[in-house]
């Protein structure tokens, strides 16, 4: 694995553990975090062995949202205009849908302040857990701009428009208490436990279960949220359990339950994912 400037990476029990890593600033996000945070999801992607992705920050903090010190062009990151009428893409949505568009399991252990791009890249996470100290903030309001990351689409999606438009109008900073208690975060632990706590999730995710299955469900259910009509999800499950069901993961998966023993999924994410996969036309920005 490659050795990064602004994040740090470990490997522990199958699990890609992701360290924001600027705590002399707070962890704040840069141009060159997003690159690498997209760059080592690409490589998590290609490696079977990785089951699951934990992001978390180096030291006291999470991350204190996007280093400012440019000014206003703290947010002009991803390209150059050519010409006046192109419109400049939002890095913090560039990783927001690099996430979304994961194979595997995603888990926030969120270790302190998580202030703007900090709070809206952890929307895309499948579950989110908070050390007992961490704060989460929205708070665009008061710094000129609007919710990035495709926040928008997804903030709503998981604590309800009415608390999504307080979260953001406000622009207040919330405990984690009050987070959980809107379903931010799932789980509230000591700072001391959160770790271990985030492994101990992404193993019970994976101790027992098929990647592929994992890896179509993952996008099923993100997906299908968007849907206009159960047709589509019909659709898809037609497809995947025709598919699964033919294959050799549905066979080790009835063979172990009858054999009560632990199942041992012969399929491998880079190799054996269903033709059908994927489904949708990928959109396009413009």
């Amino acid at each position: 694995m490659k050795n990064y400037e602004h994040i740090k990476t470990e490997i522990k029990s199958s699990n890609l553990i992701i360290y924001l890593s600027r705590p002399e600033k707070m962890n704040a996000f840069t141009e060159l975090m997003m690159r690498e945070l997209i760059d080592v999801m690409n490589f998590a992607e290609e490696e079977n062995d990785i089951r699951a992705i934990i992001f978390t920050g180096e030291g006291k903090k999470y991350c204190a949202g996007a280093d400012l010190s440019t000014g206003e062009d703290s947010f002009n990151w991803t390209e150059k205009k050519k010409k006046s009428s192109d419109v400049i893409r939002d890095a913090g949505g560039v990783l927001t849908l690099r996430l979304f568009k994961s194979t595997k399991p995603i888990v926030g252990a969120i270790n302190g302040d998580a202030v703007g791009i900090g709070a809206t890249m952890l929307l895309p996470m499948d579950v989110r857990i908070a050390s007992d100290n961490a704060r989460f903030g929205f708070v665009f309001a008061k710094r000129g701009i609007v919710p990035e990351a495709a926040s928008s689409w997804f903030l709503p999606r998981l604590v309800g428009i009415d608390n999504a438009l307080k979260l953001c109008y406000s622009a207040n900073v919330i405990d984690a208490k009050q987070a959980k208690d809107i379903n931010l975060i799932s789980e509230v632990t000591t700072q001391e436990d959160l770790l271990n706590r985030a492994i101990e999730i992404c193993n019970e995710f994976t101790k027992e279960t098929s990647s592929i299955s994992i890896a179509l469900t993952r996008q099923m259910l993100w997906r299908m949220m968007g849907a206009d009509h159960p047709m589509e999800a019909h659709k898809i499950d037609s497809r995947a359990v025709y598919a699964l069901g033919k294959s050799g993961e549905a066979a080790e998966g009835i063979k172990s339950f009858f054999e009560k023993r632990p199942p041992n999924f012969p399929g491998r994410l880079t190799d054996d994912m269903p033709d059908f996969y994927p489904w949708w036309d990928e959109k396009k920005f413009e």
